[in-house]
């Protein structure tokens, strides 16, 4: 099953790793065919979804998953001061599943796929099945 390492470099960031995922897809799964990729960060403090690259939307998710979950003073805290990163990745998930035909991941104009650091910066392990 090939993986990759993402390094982020920020507490909150939001990361395009569509190429990654299709270089991944490209050495399993070349060829002809209908298969389905799943693309799966094995952190709880990180997710992965499917949305638009473009830098100012990106921003503004890293705006408004700050929003939603403040980093206030939270119960986990005590342990590992991470409580908000663990609430914020609650609303994002850990995988998502993008089609895929002749070899190629189909997604739609303007989608990517992002991998969300919500407690960075640090090394995520980004696992591709197909």
């Amino acid at each position: 099953m090939p993986q990759f390492t993402v390094s982020t470099d920020a507490r909150l960031t939001v990361d395009d790793i569509t190429d990654r995922v299709r270089d991944a897809v490209d050495d399993v799964a070349p060829g002809p065919g209908e298969r389905v990729c799943t693309v799966f960060v094995e952190h709880t403090t990180a997710g992965v979804v499917v949305n638009e690259a473009e830098s100012r939307l990106l921003g503004d998710v890293e705006a408004y998953l700050s929003q939603i979950v403040p980093n206030e003073r939270w119960d986990h805290d005590a342990i590992d001061d991470n409580a908000d990163a663990h609430l914020r990745t609650l609303f994002l998930g850990n995988s998502v599943q993008v089609p895929v035909v002749g070899g190629d991941l189909t997604l739609g104009s303007w989608q990517s796929v992002l991998l969300v650091e919500c407690d960075g910066p640090r090394q995520r392990t980004v696992r591709v099945v197909v």
